[in-house]
């Protein structure tokens, strides 16, 4: 996709600082970072959202995810990581090609868990879980 900025770094039309690369995913440092040594992990194709990649290349590209928080610890000085998709503008993805952020943690350095970002948790009730789980499975 010509207007993405992604599918440009993939490109080598926009430098990036490349930590791994394989025929199908790319993994970079984060330009605008939260912590130094946040990693976007990419396909190379353009897929939007998570659900538009075919299973094998999420596989792929979360087995990257997976075997960077230790590279990234040993490089930074970490303690662990928060690995996040942000699927869809509503979530917060502000680039319309699907990503994995891989992004360092210390202990004690007061961002919190997943949890922390919903201060407002619903009240959901046995029957109601029920009802969801249901719709979910169909």
């Amino acid at each position: 996709m010509s207007d993405c900025v992604f599918c440009s770094i993939v490109d080598g039309e926009i430098p990036g600082h490349v930590v791994h690369e394989t025929d199908r995913v790319l993994a970079f440092l984060d330009a605008n970072p939260l912590r130094e040594g946040h990693t976007l992990v990419i396909p190379k194709a353009h897929h939007e959202r998570l659900g538009e990649m075919p299973d094998e290349l999420a596989g792929e590209v979360f087995a990257v995810a997976r075997r960077l928080p230790d590279a990234i610890a040993d490089a930074v000085g970490a303690d662990g990581a928060t690995v996040a998709v942000n699927d869809g503008p509503a979530a917060g993805q502000e680039v319309p090609h699907s990503h994995v952020h891989v992004v360092p943690r210390t202990d004690g350095d007061d961002v919190g868990p997943v949890h922390a970002l919903f201060a407002d948790r619903p009240e959901v009730s046995d029957d109601r879980l029920a009802e969801i789980a249901s719709a979910i499975e169909a």
